[in-house]
């Protein structure tokens, strides 16, 4: 057996670059480098679905004027006029023209609608906090998508790096096992088993190319740039619930989706109320006034004209329309207090689903790492034993691809756990800007709701459109 001095360095230096490219994705990195927070402040700001669900709650703000437009008056103007021939000889001297016009205005003022303009103030009002709280769940979906993105960019370069160790290793093995056949101490199989190694791992680091693309791709969508020298995410243990029986209260209570179903089912409550307003009589106060002129072939005259007219409108039977109506309006109502239901036990599993999933990547990160030190050392005994006869270049391609396999599981399981975090934050209603202490100008909705709700006019909307 044929002792190459070099070749021990270089066995060395192969396990040392794989390791050190699994280190890079814990280590600390340049201050130049772009956070997970700084990622999650782009998305907050940028991304596409959160400005887009920002803009439907400002447009279910404006049904709160339109159902106080019920409280105010209705003036409307009129203008008139008419020129008519009369000729009653049927000569051209014997014709007389006629000439009539008009302007008015009216105004309508309501007194009393059954109680309508009420609740369907109420049932805006509703509306408008369950687009907020719906509003809130949008924005802790987008937070963890664009936390989901940002790590998987991490995790796949993380693990390119991996494979093209790997690839330099094994090109490594490709050409020691040469050598050794060419003098006489090797096997065509021992290279063959290095030539079939190596174009697996070329294979796998194609593959992990592709994957990262992706995962900029996606990176792009959701937080509105090209990814650039990430920095390792952090876990976020401090901002979790201290046990699963907190996490499960904080989750039933303050899950901004059982609020906005809970809000939701408000509406309903007072669309009943709107609709049996119909049953009963409306009061209304009506104020006109009239200015004529007419007019013939020689003279004119005009005169003016005013009257206030109050009426009282008692609905006897309408067809039984408002009857289905009202029956329609309380079935909807019974859906939706079963919605609320429906998505308390739905964010329930999806605590315990959470907190299950943070558990199980916190003992897989502990296990992955305890594999990966156990496979390095096996590499290394089998490395050694191999110079002295007593392995073969298959233990050692085994051995290194279970390093490897190793890593990427370390790899996935810090993906995971920084992952499962957030989940578990997301679940009991506190992935928030807020919460998150990230450095943006945190959108306010009330903002714009006070600058519309006790608008009588005007075409343009609070940011000048």
């Amino acid at each position: 057996m044929i002792h190459d001095g070099r070749g021990e360095t270089l066995h060395a230096r192969r396990i040392l670059s794989i390791s050190v490219a699994l280190a890079a994705l814990l280590a600390p990195v340049a201050a130049s480098a772009e956070s997970l927070l700084e990622a999650l402040s782009a998305a907050y700001s940028n991304n596409p679905t959160l400005n887009a669900a920002r803009a439907s709650t400002r447009a279910t703000d404006e049904s709160v004027p339109q159902a106080l437009s019920g409280y105010r008056p209705q003036i409307t103007a009129n203008i008139s006029g008419s020129a008519s021939v009369l000729n009653p000889s049927g000569s051209v001297s014997g014709s007389r023209e006629s000439r009539q016009a008009g302007v008015g205005i009216t105004i309508t003022q309501p007194i009393f609608r059954g109680f309508r303009t009420e609740n369907s103030v109420q049932a805006a009002e509703a509306s408008v906090r369950a687009a907020r709280e719906s509003l809130r769940n949008t924005e802790q979906n987008v937070l963890l998508d664009a936390v989901e993105a940002y790590m998987n960019v991490i995790r796949d370069e993380a693990i390119v790096n991996l494979r093209e160790s790997n690839i330099t290793f094994l090109n490594e093995q490709v050409r020691a096992a040469r050598d050794r056949f060419q003098v006489g101490e090797g096997t065509r199989t021992d290279v063959a088993q290095s030539d079939a190694a190596l174009a697996a791992a070329s294979s796998a680091l194609s593959l992990a190319r592709a994957n990262v693309q992706s995962s900029r791709g996606v990176y792009r969508q959701i937080i509105g740039r090209d990814p650039r020298n990430l920095q390792p995410g952090r876990v976020i243990d401090k901002l979790l619930p201290k046990s699963f029986e907190e996490a499960l209260a904080r989750g039933r209570k303050d899950h901004p989706a059982i609020i906005a179903s809970v809000h939701s089912a408000d509406v309903a409550a007072y669309n009943v109320k709107v609709i049996e307003g119909e049953l009963l009589p409306t009061i209304s106060l009506q104020a006109t006034a009239q200015r004529s002129w007419v007019g013939g072939d020689t003279s004119s005259v005009g005169g003016t004209s005013g009257e206030i007219v109050g009426q009282i409108t008692i609905p006897i039977y309408e067809g039984g329309s408002v009857y289905s109506s009202v029956r329609q309006a309380k079935e909807t109502y019974g859906q939706r207090m079963i919605e609320v239901d429906a998505t308390r036990d739905q964010v329930q599993a999806a605590v315990v689903a959470a907190w299950g999933g943070l558990e199980a990547s916190r003992a897989q990160a502990i296990a992955a790492r305890s594999q990966v030190d156990a496979n390095r050392l096996a590499l290394e005994g089998v490395i050694d034993e191999q110079r002295v006869g007593q392995r073969t270049t298959l233990d050692v391609l085994n051995a290194q691809t279970d390093l490897v396999d190793a890593q990427v599981s370390q790899v996935q399981a810090q993906r995971d756990i920084v992952v499962a975090g957030y989940t578990v934050l997301s679940t009991v209603g506190q992935l928030s800007s807020t919460k998150l202490g990230l450095k943006v100008a945190a959108y306010k909705p009330e903002t714009h709701y006070k600058q519309v709700r006790d608008k009588w006019g005007g075409l343009r909307t609070p940011d000048g459109r």
